[in-house]
């Protein structure tokens, strides 16, 4: 089932309470994400936390920042030195880890020393950051979470990590649901088939290696193999795809039509799968005269594929592609 099909029960996101407009930054402001408030909003729940606020800091607060060693460093006060939060954040982490076991991504502050993923300033003595660090709360949420699809605000800006977010939260989102129907042989066989394509554009070798481990699949314990399979699945996906490994679908899938569509009609979509290919039109355009000829001409193999609709229609990700 694509995931539009089932839009009454949306997927949920954990998120930095302040992308949502929430006034509980330091200074009492906020850090409100349009993407984030008006846009996702319409297709995921959100499950709003500052860990700051949390455990207790209040609003306004004195800042903190990350010192010491960037691989374990400490949260501080940058007055006071001596209000040291690193215990109560990571306590927090590992508790709301426990209790948001419904979500399917999380949306994280950019550069925060609680929240931020990637390149957090870490001070030394002298003042200076050294090596980037991780915000605390998330190092101990992400831990817990090994296989969630993580990303910061910031890089949502990104068309390319915006679609691979949310094509993998939506993976995520439809392997609970699997889970939730109950788990059989075949219902992990039909999962992974139709997930064929998207691994083709984003690791190819990824998905042959999937392959082989299901292979033989009445050999082992399903109970064991599938966190195993999910795991492998959802560090494939964090590839990003690229204009060739797109394109080298396209070719695929194009190939279902070969027996249906006259030579002018094989011209046009290789044209359009070359103009792709270098940049001269978005992959929205070939991909939407594909889904056109599969519906005059349909294939039950490719109907199931999630390559063809990985995430809403209306949220336009791959017109920016």
């Amino acid at each position: 089932m694509s995931p539009s099909a089932n839009a009454a029960a949306k997927p949920k996101l954990g998120i930095s309470a302040c992308l949502l407009g929430n006034e509980v930054r330091y200074n009492g402001g906020h850090k409100e994400s349009r993407l984030c408030s008006r846009i996702l909003s319409e297709y995921f729940d959100f499950a709003p936390v500052c860990p700051e606020v949390a455990i207790g800091m209040g609003t306004p607060r004195e800042p903190i920042r990350l010192v010491g060693d960037p691989q374990a460093p400490r949260a501080v006060g940058t007055v006071n030195r001596a209000v040291d939060v690193t215990t109560p954040l990571a306590a927090y982490g590992e508790q709301m880890a426990a209790e948001l076991t419904d979500i399917c991504g999380y949306i994280f502050m950019q550069q925060s020393p609680s929240c931020g993923l990637y390149r957090v300033k870490v001070y030394q003595d002298n003042g200076r950051p050294s090596e980037p660090g991780r915000g605390l709360f998330a190092q101990a949420f992400c831990a817990r979470h090994p296989n969630l699809p993580v990303e910061e605000d910031g890089r949502l800006n990104d068309p390319i990590l915006r679609e691979n977010f949310i094509t993998r939260v939506f993976a995520y989102s439809q392997w609970q649901q699997l889970l939730r129907d109950g788990l059989t042989r075949k219902s992990l066989i039909d999962f992974h088939s139709r997930y064929k394509y998207l691994l083709m554009a984003t690791n190819p070798m990824q998905y042959k290696l999937l392959g082989r481990m299901l292979g033989n699949l009445a050999q082992h314990d399903i109970n064991e193999l599938a966190p195993r399979y999910f795991s492998e699945l959802m560090s494939a996906l964090k590839s990003c795809a690229t204009r060739r490994t797109h394109s080298n679908v396209l070719q695929h899938l194009s190939g279902y039509l070969k027996q249906s569509l006259s030579s002018e009609e094989k011209q046009e979509m290789q044209q359009l799968i070359g103009q792709y290919r270098h940049g001269v039109v978005p992959l929205v355009v070939p991909m939407t005269l594909l889904k056109h000829h599969f519906r005059r001409h349909p294939d039950r193999y490719i109907a199931q594929q999630v390559y063809l609709q990985p995430h809403p229609e209306n949220l336009s990700l791959r017109n920016a592609l």
